[in-house]
This record gives C-alpha cells, structure tokens and sequence, in this order.
C-alpha cells in the first residue's frame, strides 16, 4: 500500500522484507498472527518524535523503514547521539521491560513507519510465547553490551580522530566487505559531534583532514571510505 513521503506501507509482519532479520524474525507463525493483532502502524514526518527522554513508557517502537535518532540530553542542553535505528530496530525496550522512564528520546531523522505495541500487550506476548520472551532478553543483553562499547569510546578514545574513526568503521561493517565502501550519509555534521562528543567544527576540520590524506571523499549526500584499512590503523595505534 502506498503512504506519503513514497513509502510502502508495512501491515502483515509475515510478509515484512525485513523480518528475517532482528527481534521478532522467525517466530513460530501463531507468535506472528498474534504480533499482527497487537500492534498498530503509524507514519512520521522527518524530526517526529516517537518518544521523549524521561517520559514513562507507553510501549515499544518496531521501526518497519526510516531511521531514527536516539539521543540523551544534559540538564545544560549538551546533547550525545548513541544510535541511529534503522528499519528493524525495536526501540524503547528497556523502558518499557523495565517501567522506567525513557532514557533517550526517539526522532525520525527521515520519513518512515513504525508499529507500536502497549507496555500490556507486550507483557502478554511474551507470558503467551517463551520464544519472544527469549528473544527480548538476548536484545537487552545486546543493548547492554552496545552501551557499554559506547561508554569505552567516549571514556577512553584519546582523540576525535580515533572517534570518527571507529565511526565510520562501524558504519562501514552494513555497506560492505572491500577496503573501499559507499554509503548514504543522513547525519549532519553537528549530528556527528554529537554521536562522538564534540563539536560541529571539530566534525568538519576532521573531515577535510580525512579527504586530504585520502581516507573519504564526499559526493553530495553519498560518502566513499576510501581506506579502511588506514582506519583500522588509526584505532589499533
């Protein structure tokens, strides 16, 4: 079914391109007829926020296309990225397992759709089906893990070059194998300094350093990493 902003409406997750995938793939087909009737779909513009840093939890976010932002905020305004979610992704997890609030907020950094399941019928789903409730406690163990490479980048990289760095390396592990991959690069520069702990400007001299020395190259939206080897260097140094 055709949506706004050209997407491609989601609404039978026994068919979803995706599904293969991530959390809820590969359920016995009673557990997938029974995620059908819990959950409800909505689309969101590009900046909508799903939910809000703080806010107590409603239910979870099953991020069908699009990608989304998740970031946290200091009581001083100073903002750090810590993922961008991509189609897939399960988000508000551990808020709503835990009943705590949020701890990040959730927005759209391009159009895209999302299911979302209530806190209760999520609770129910995972009473009724032991695989999804195994399933949910692998992901926690996995955001877990992710927090805490996260925490040892910021807290004991040296430089914002060593943190660009891993960056772009982890982002290179979905675009491809070589030593050269293309991507399609949604971030802004102050959305980067953000993910790494620094500022636009630092973002943007490290950039111009990684294209003289032949790292990247830049076309328009689309980013070439050049030598990833060079990278790896960088990290390993």
């Amino acid at each position: 079914m055709r949506a706004p902003y050209g997407l491609n409406i989601l609404d039978n997750c026994l068919t979803c391109p995706v599904r293969e995938e991530h959390l809820f793939c590969n359920l016995p087909a009673d557990a997938v007829h029974k995620l059908n009737e819990i959950k409800s779909t909505a689309i969101y513009p590009k900046s909508a926020m799903l939910f809000i840093e703080g806010q107590q939890p409603r239910g979870i976010f099953v991020l069908c296309a699009g990608k989304a932002k998740l970031s946290t905020s200091s009581s001083e305004g100073k903002t750090i990225i810590t993922k961008i979610s991509e189609a897939g992704d399960v988000l508000g997890l551990n808020a709503t397992i835990s009943s705590l609030p949020y701890e990040v907020t959730a927005e759209m950094i391009e159009p895209g759709q999302a299911n979302f399941i209530t806190r209760d019928a999520l609770l129910g789903f995972m009473r009724e089906y032991g695989a999804v409730a195994v399933r949910i406690a692998e992901q926690l163990s996995r955001n877990y893990y992710t927090a805490y490479e996260e925490i040892r980048t910021l807290g004991l990289t040296s430089s914002p070059s060593e943190k660009l760095a891993r960056l772009l390396l982890g982002w290179s592990k979905a675009a491809g194998n070589g030593d050269s991959v293309q991507m399609k690069l949604t971030l802004t520069h102050e959305e980067i300094g953000e993910m790494i702990g620094t500022t636009r400007e630092t973002v943007s001299r490290l950039f111009s350093d990684f294209k003289r020395r032949q790292l990247v190259q830049l076309k328009g939206a689309t980013l070439v990493i050049r030598n990833k080897t060079a990278l790896k260097k960088m990290v390993n140094s």
